[in-house]
């Protein structure tokens, strides 16, 4: 993932765009993936795990009546995060998963229920709904693969780069 993190940091660079995180399932791996290559700090502007559903209110501004209706586990939910965070920090693009990494069911959805999703500028929203099998930490590391891989996938649709 490194390299992933690698390659999203230098198009990010490239177009003077910064990038802020909202984790809950992945508890901060999708940050330390982000932060581990050198000069990460030119684009990277920080995160917020909000493991705890009532902090992605109070800290990321999701709207209780959509937790208290759907849960924390709700692509609404990973859309308001994204939001939240990318307020919250001043970022161009905001990051947001949630789901459950297991050994539980949460708020009715079964393990490996996955949400994510990037809001950038124009307020244009990009979702991913997934549903992972395996272990919590492959579920957790899928998750931030597929976190990567959304944004990704919009820096390189947006400047007509190309992975090879």
């Amino acid at each position: 993932m490194t390299a992933d993190a690698t390659r999203i940091l230098a198009s990010l660079i490239r177009r003077n765009a910064t990038i802020s995180v909202a984790e809950s399932l992945t508890g901060g791996l999708i940050g330390a993936t982000l932060t581990g290559p050198a000069g990460a700090s030119a684009a990277f502007r920080g995160g917020v795990i909000a493991y705890a559903t009532e902090l992605k209110a109070e800290l990321l501004g999701v709207p209780p009546e959509l937790l208290e209706r759907e849960g924390a586990v709700h692509p609404d939910v990973a859309a308001a995060m994204a939001a939240g965070v990318r307020e919250l920090t001043g970022s161009d693009f905001g990051l947001a998963v949630t789901g459950v990494a297991g050994p539980d069911p949460q708020d009715g959805r079964p393990v490996g229920t996955v949400h994510i999703a990037l809001r950038g500028p124009g307020d244009r929203v990009w979702h991913r709904d997934l549903r992972l099998d395996g272990d919590r930490e492959a579920i957790r590391t899928g998750t931030c693969a597929e976190a990567l891989g959304l944004l990704a996938g919009v820096l390189e649709a947006n400047t007509g780069e190309h992975s090879g």
